[in-house]
């Protein structure tokens, strides 16, 4: 009697254990299932299509393209069109009606100007940035270029100051930087008096150029026009120059941080959430960072 005791009781226990084992199983089945369906439903969420208006800081050229291209494939039916140019002329053709989704700006001051909500002197008093959708983007540096073919021993910040005081006209030395209202110019100028130089002395005494955008900077220089010229780090790799020095936050007033946002009358929302949430991935950071930005 008492085997068959033990005996009923044994199977009672094993059918239990069978049962449990079954709904542990079924429930990580389970699990596992509505994971994969979540994460099919966030990728199809995140498809976005129609056309998308950028407008970028001219340095970032190089590698947006590629970050654009790389999400108009992950997004086949969206196509964007970028216009790069510098930070202040961007700014003015939004402010003009311009079509813009999404602007990425070289400096504070440009996207400052037209946020309500920066709560800086810089704000014009109309009101572009779609709120809650600002982000400090990318970081970049200055750094000092010579010509290919320069004679001018320019090999550090000293040399520079030193020939550029001491040049009396053109014939002497033609340094090259961005006008007031690029950033890259900007931040020259505050390189400039930082070093002890006067810039209003440079242009009575003809040595000073200046160019529309860092394009035009680094173009002026590589071709030889000029014998030396300020730029950026990122547009000194893409055009194959070797800088003779980089300047520190000390020399430039501050990081050089790259703040991106959506516009406030962006005709297409969605996607432009969207390209901004691209591009803050690894994907795009990668390209960003092959040509020497920084993730801010």
């Amino acid at each position: 009697m008492k085997k068959k005791l033990f005996a009923i009781g044994l199977a009672a226990v094993m059918a239990v254990a069978m049962t449990a084992c079954g709904s542990s199983s079924t429930g990580s089945s389970s699990s596992s299932s509505a994971s994969d369906s979540s994460s099919a439903s966030s990728t199809t969420a995140e498809q976005v299509s129609g056309d998308l208006y950028v407008s970028a800081a001219a340095s970032m050229t190089e590698s947006l393209d590629k970050v654009i291209a790389e999400f108009e494939k992950q997004n086949p039916d969206c196509h964007v069109t970028a216009t790069y140019d510098s930070s202040g002329t961007l700014k003015t053709q939004i402010q003009q009606g311009s079509p813009c989704d999404v602007f990425i700006s070289a400096a504070q001051k440009q996207m400052n100007q037209l946020d309500g909500s920066s709560n800086s002197s810089d704000y014009e008093g109309t009101n572009y940035v779609l709120d809650g959708t600002r982000v400090d983007l990318l970081e970049n540096t200055c750094v000092l270029v010579v010509a290919p073919d320069s004679d001018k021993n320019i090999k550090n910040w000293d040399d520079f100051a030193n020939a550029i005081k001491n040049a009396k006209s053109s014939d002497d030395l033609i340094f090259c930087m961005g006008n007031s209202d690029v950033p890259v110019g900007q931040y020259t100028s505050k390189i400039l008096s930082n070093l002890g130089v006067n810039e209003s002395d440079l242009v009575s005494k003809g040595v000073v150029t200046y160019g529309s955008n860092v394009k035009e900077v680094t173009s002026q220089v590589q071709s030889g026009a000029a014998d030396c010229g300020i730029i950026y780090s990122t547009d000194a790799y893409s055009a194959g120059m070797d800088p003779v020095a980089t300047a520190d936050s000390k020399l430039t007033g501050g990081p050089i941080t790259y703040p991106a946002a959506v516009m406030q009358n962006a005709q297409n929302q969605e996607a432009a959430k969207a390209f901004l949430d691209f591009l803050q991935t690894d994907t795009a950071m990668k390209e960003f960072k092959a040509v020497g930005f920084k993730k801010a």
